[in-house]
């Protein structure tokens, strides 16, 4: 029996993770859970990142204290965009900021005064959203510039945390082509956007494919967690590209994914980049992924919406659990309304259901106080979504998607499962909860010769894990409301 370590970084939350590889299946325990929230700090939302290190050496000592220290390597895996600097002597200069600061507020309209929005999605074929990392560093550019005359080394979020674990400063391909500074086409930092936006190229990491082996824990490292120098792996760092790896689809069937979580994310697997009229309008995202695949994916705000109204709430004294929530969204009457779940007005935190209401009446719609309703169309409104973004992955790979595939600790909410079935008219396979996690496994096992190739690390997934299915249930209603609600995502 062989071990991994996964450290799954999450928006809100964080976890070791520990799987066991034997008989031809992988089995995950949860070792450390802990919140990863941000905090306020000089008028800024950051992330705590001594807060977060110590959590994970936490876990990692849980974990190598369980397997006496037999554990094959460690991987990491994150969200994208964020990043931390560094200066010469190799410290972290200050916490990394949160992508839903404020400080890119506006940042959009002054990158496209130094380089046309045509321009650079030619060049990156990212999706055009303010917290992307090109938008970050501009910034700082314009409003902190003297904090890059200190930086040596700018290292996105999981790649942060392999660095504090093994010394080396790298930038793992699958997380560094979230940021919109990297060229799609060659997978290296795109020269023309650094220097029409005054950018420092210099301090970019060198790029790494994901199922490289890095290096070894430190010494000191090694000290405190009381084992020997294990591995650390560069996986798909980026946590989507992780869980996408995960995604135990056939070979044979024409497949969508959709990883589900505090962000929707939503896509397909392909061979190289699509950057073209039609997903420069839809604004498509061309990410890397493992295996050299390109996830061609748009970003949908997800569950966060369903969390924040939760918060919100709860603040006010409700104490509802989401479980609750679902409960009284399914007993609510359906299509009160519709929102646009990636309206910009929702990104930040904020009293959501106002926000909501707000919307509704710009809308011309009906304001909601209804905390089930309310939650309902939260739901119908992301299956409605998800539906239109099927329809323009079609057309925009010229097939039709016979299925998708929804990974995630999304799947969890089985009436948002069946609500996607009934709206977009495909059968639903929902599974594994764990899916980055289990991504992140797998590019281990690649890293170590234990399996020789994503197709086969799938079907050992496939093995592991217990599967959902939903079918469509009244297509002709969900079809006849989607008719109505669509204009509220055409471009």
């Amino acid at each position: 029996m062989d071990n991994y370590i996964a450290v799954d970084l999450g928006a809100s939350s964080g976890r070791v993770m520990l799987a066991s590889f034997d008989k031809g299946q992988i089995a995950l325990e949860e070792i450390h859970r802990f919140e990863n929230g941000p905090i306020e700090q000089d008028g800024s939302l950051r992330w705590d990142f001594a807060k977060l290190f110590g959590d994970i050496k936490a876990g990692l000592k849980k974990a190598i204290e369980k397997t006496g220290g037999k554990v094959k390597s460690i991987g990491v895996d994150s969200w994208g965009v964020d990043f931390g600097l560094f200066d010469s002597d190799g410290n972290l200069i200050e916490n990394p900021f949160h992508y839903r600061d404020s400080r890119t507020d506006g940042m959009m309209d002054k990158v496209f005064e130094l380089m046309g929005k045509e321009e650079i999605y030619k060049n990156t074929g990212i999706q055009f959203m303010q917290l992307n990392t090109i938008f970050q560093m501009l910034s700082l550019q314009q409003n902190r510039p003297e904090i890059f005359k200190k930086t040596d080394k700018l290292i996105f979020m999981a790649d942060l945390v392999s660095y504090h674990l093994c010394g080396e400063a790298f930038a793992e391909y699958t997380l560094a082509s979230t940021s919109q500074l990297m060229n799609m086409k060659t997978g290296c930092w795109s020269k023309d956007i650094f220097d029409k936006l005054s950018l420092p190229m210099d301090i970019m990491p060198k790029v790494v494919a994901p199922g490289t082996v890095v290096g070894k824990l430190k010494a000191e490292i090694v000290e405190d967690l009381g084992c020997g120098p294990i591995p650390v792996i560069a996986i798909g760092s980026h946590d989507t590209a992780s869980a996408v790896a995960a995604v135990p689809a056939s070979e044979k069937i024409n497949w969508a994914y959709l990883s589900s979580g505090t962000w929707s994310l939503m896509g397909v697997e392909i061979g190289e980049a699509i950057i073209d009229d039609k997903t420069f309008k839809y604004e498509f995202t061309n990410e890397g992924g493992v295996g050299n695949t390109i996830r061609l994916l748009k970003n949908i705000m997800g569950l966060w919406l369903v969390q924040e109204c939760r918060r919100v709430w709860n603040e006010q004294g409700e104490n509802l659990s989401f479980s609750e929530m679902v409960a009284l969204a399914e007993k609510a009457e359906p299509f009160a309304g519709v929102i646009n779940p990636n309206d910009g007005r929702f990104l930040s935190p904020c009293d959501l259901p106002a926000r909501i209401n707000e919307y509704l009446a710009e809308t011309g719609q009906k304001p909601i106080s209804d905390k089930g309703q309310i939650i309902r169309m939260i739901l119908e409104s992301l299956a409605f979504n998800y539906r239109w973004m099927l329809e323009k992955l079609e057309d925009i790979a010229g097939e039709r998607i016979d299925v998708l595939n929804i990974v995630g600790g999304g799947i969890q909410n089985e009436l948002l499962c069946q609500f996607a079935a009934d709206a977009t008219g495909k059968k639903i396979v929902a599974g594994p909860i764990e899916a980055t996690a289990m991504g992140n496994i797998l590019m281990q096992m690649v890293a170590a010769g234990k399996i020789e190739s994503v197709a086969q690390g799938r079907k050992v997934i496939k093995k592991s894990v217990e599967l959902e299915e939903y079918m469509p249930t009244n297509s002709d209603l969900w079809a006849k409301e989607y008719e109505k609600a669509r204009k509220f995502f055409d471009v």
